[in-house]
């Protein structure tokens, strides 16, 4: 496993941030944790997942149908959980 360079508590809050702002998916969040918090390739991070590699290759690519326990079973590994949150104001002006 080699060694990530940034600070673990920073890359987190940044990825925190790019989800909850909508600036970044699922699947680009779990590559984000693969690559810049364990620094793992996908087949020792899937491992570490207990996910096959085909799943993990799927969610890095936001394809497939995952569930939710599917993709709350990978954050909760770094201390997040994936569920509903209330939206700003302005997302609801759609409807």
């Amino acid at each position: 496993m080699k060694k990530p360079q940034e600070d673990r508590g920073a890359v987190l809050d940044d990825i925190r941030q790019q989800l909850a702002d909508g600036t970044l998916s699922f699947g680009g969040a779990i590559r984000q944790l693969r690559l810049r918090v364990t620094g793992l390739n996908q087949t020792d991070f899937a491992r570490m997942c207990k996910l096959s590699l085909r799943t993990l290759r799927q969610l890095e690519q936001d394809a497939g149908n995952p569930t939710v326990a599917t993709l709350d079973s990978v954050f909760r590994l770094f201390g997040m959980r994936v569920g509903v949150v209330v939206g700003r104001p302005r997302d609801m002006e759609r409807f």
